[in-house]
Formats: C-alpha cells, sequence, structure tokens
C-alpha cells in the first residue's frame, strides 16, 4: 500500500482500515522477499540480497504516518524500507536486477536503492552513513519552512558508527525534523549486540543528545503505530527529532547465503515461533474481528504483484553501454568557470 497523502496521516486512531493497509505493506514485503529467495536459489536472480524476515512490522507501521512528499533514507537491509516507503514495484525490482527501467536505470541495484519520487532518497552500503544524510534533508526542509518529515533506518550496529551521533547532536542540537529509526535486530552483522555494547538501551544513550528517545516493540504494530505518530506530530510541529529503537530478531542470516551458526539456537527457535506476521495477523483477527479469507486474499494480491513485476524487470532491456560514465562523472566543460 502506498504511504499516505502529501501531509501525512492527520489522525494516529488505529483503525481496521488503516491496519489493513499496514498488513498489505506487510504482505507484499514478504511476497517480495520470497520471490527473491526463490529467484536466488534457482539461479534465476544473480545479485547481493539481506534479508529482511523478522523486521517487516517496523516499516510498514511507520509509514503509514508519511506522506509522499516526506522523505526515507535506508541501508542496504532495506527493501522492506523501499517498499513501505511506495517504490513502484516494478522499478524495484528492475533495479535490483540490474535493469534500465529501474529506478536508477539499473546502475544502483539493491545496495543503491533511491527514487526521489516516492521519497526514498537514498540507500547507503556504508553502515551509519545514511544518518547524516537524513540531517541533511532535515536542515533543507526546515529551512525550506516545510512540514516534510525524514525518516532514516538503521540497525543497531550502526549506533557503533562515529557519523550516527554527529548526526544525533546535530539533529537534537537544531531541532530538525528528523526520525531516527533503529531497527535493533540484536545482530551487528555476525556479532551479538551484547558482544559489542555495555549499552543496555540505545534509546536511553541517544536520549542523552536532548532528543525524545523510546524504546517500543517492534513487532506490535498498535505500539509502533502509537510511538511512531507521536514522533510525526513532534517533528512536524517544530519539537524536533526522535530516537525509536524498534525491538525485533533477524530471523536470517546477515546476507543471502549466510548461514544463522552463530546464532543462539533456542533463541532464534523462539523468535521464529513468535514471528511477526503471524502475530499481526492473529491480532488483525482476535482484536479486529478480520477474517482469514480476507487476509488471504491480500496475500494473493501481493503474491500477484511482485510476480507481475519481476516478470516485467526480467523482460526489460539491461543498461545500454554508453550508460557506464553517465550520471557518474560531472561534466566539467558544462560547468560555469
Amino acid at each position: 500500500m502506498p504511504p499516505g497523502p502529501a501531509g501525512g496521516v492527520k489522525t494516529r486512531e488505529l483503525t481496521e482500515s488503516v491496519a489493513l493497509g499496514i498488513y498489505e505493506t506487510v504482505a507484499t514485503i514478504v511476497a517480495t522477499e520470497n520471490r527473491i529467495t526463490r529467484g536466488l536459489n534457482g539461479g534465476e536472480f544473480t545479485m547481493t540480497f539481506y534479508p529482511v524476515r523478522g523486521q517487516e512490522i517496523i516499516p510498514a507501521t511507520v509509514s503509514s504516518h508519511l506522506g509522499h512528499d516526506d522523505y526515507m533514507v535506508t541501508t542496504y537491509r532495506g527493501v522492506h524500507d523501499c517498499i513501505a516507503k511506495g517504490i513502484p514495484l516494478t522499478e524495484l525490482m528492475a533495479e535490483m536486477l540490474g535493469k534500465a527501467t529501474g529506478t536508477s536505470k539499473g546502475k544502483g541495484g539493491p545496495m543503491h536503492l533511491s527514487d526521489p519520487h516516492s521519497g526514498l532518497m537514498v540507500t547507503t552500503g556504508i553502515v551509519g552513513g545514511g544518518l547524516p544524510i537524513a540531517a541533511g534533508l532535515g536542515l533543507a526542509a526546515k529551512l525550506r519552512g516545510t512540514d516534510q518529515v525524514t525518516v532514516v533506518n538503521f540497525g543497531d550496529g550502526a549506533t557503533s558508527i562515529g557519523a550516527a551521533h554527529e548526526a544525533a547532536n546535530i539533529a537534537a542540537l537544531w531541532e530538525l525534523p528528523v526520525i531516527f529509526v533503529c531497527q535493533n535486530n540484536a545482530y551487528g552483522e555476525h556479532t551479538a549486540y551484547s558482544d559489542y555494547t555495555r549499552t543496555a538501551s540505545l534509546a536511553a544513550r541517544f536520549g542523552l543528545y536532548g532528543m525524545a528517545a523510546v524504546a517500543v516493540d517492534g513487532n506490535s504494530v498498535p505500539e509502533l503505530y502509537e510511538a511512531t505518530g507521536e514522533a510525526v506530530e513532534r517533528a512536524r510541529s517544530g519539537g524536533g527529532p526522535t530516537f525509536l529503537e524498534c525491538m525485533t530478531f533477524r530471523l536470517e542470516g546477515h546476507s543471502f547465503g549466510a548461514t544463522t551458526e552463530y546464532v543462539d539456537a533456542e533463541r532464534l527457535a523462539t523468535a521464529r515461533a513468535n514471528e511477526p506476521v503471524g502475530r499481526f495477523q492473529r491480532w488483525l483477527v482476535d482484536s479486529l474481528g478480520v477474517s482469514d479469507e480476507t487476509l488471504a486474499a491480500i496475500d494473493a494480491k501481493a503474491v500477484a504483484a511482485v510476480d507481475a513485476a519481476v516478470d516485467a524487470a526480467k523482460a526489460s532491456e539491461a543498461p545500454d553501454l554508453s550508460e557506464l560514465q553517465t550520471d557518474i562523472f560531472s561534466n566539467r566543460e558544462a560547468v560555469p568557470q
């Protein structure tokens, strides 16, 4: 489901309509990852891919509060963020497959996805590199006098990078409309959280910069929806940034083909038994009375849309060789001296 209208969602009430919209996004994320994984396993696709299984709820819920004109920055584990912000599936899959009809003519690929038309400004392969970019986008919105909000997604491992702290400090100091969304999946690549920091709460750490900061259950749509709504309202009204530590768990290896042998087996089994998509489905049925048939229909629609996008991307041409130096190097002759 595309994000809300320009200016963002005006209410924080989690109605059935809003909840089902979030589920449509979640279903699309799941269908996309399943299709990519199937293509990679069968040798149909050749690309680098970082699974997002276990983190689907976070961007789907966060983006339900955003408008088309709001900005988002993400990291290489970010296909779920790209989908949630509204990048058209056909252009998204074409870019990931290196085709000319992609958002960057196939030259960015899965680790450098961007689509300013949808507000997904940049995907960076540099850990922690997105936070200062988000601060810049927030500053631009503030200088222009718009009510645009910038959301930057990153993993818990990025909080060990100096640039992350510089960005948080300047965002708090200048009261920038930035929401720092830490998708805390318990691992920085292959290193467990407890093995690289003694900080019990990242929200508590970043709150010391003088911004609102809260840790939330990143697998609970109601809790995350409320926390994000408060953060967006704060940013739009000039109240400054928010740090959201969204607690979740990465259910697959660091990258496609990587094992999970470095993860505690019992902890992983527990996390998989309580994975967030199924939990959200049960909540929709038990709390809102949504039927299983309704959810199945949404799932089927998402699968069909992803399959159509992949078929269109596969039929597209690769970039022409002339594109090798287009949009890459500046044309010094065209720049006034």
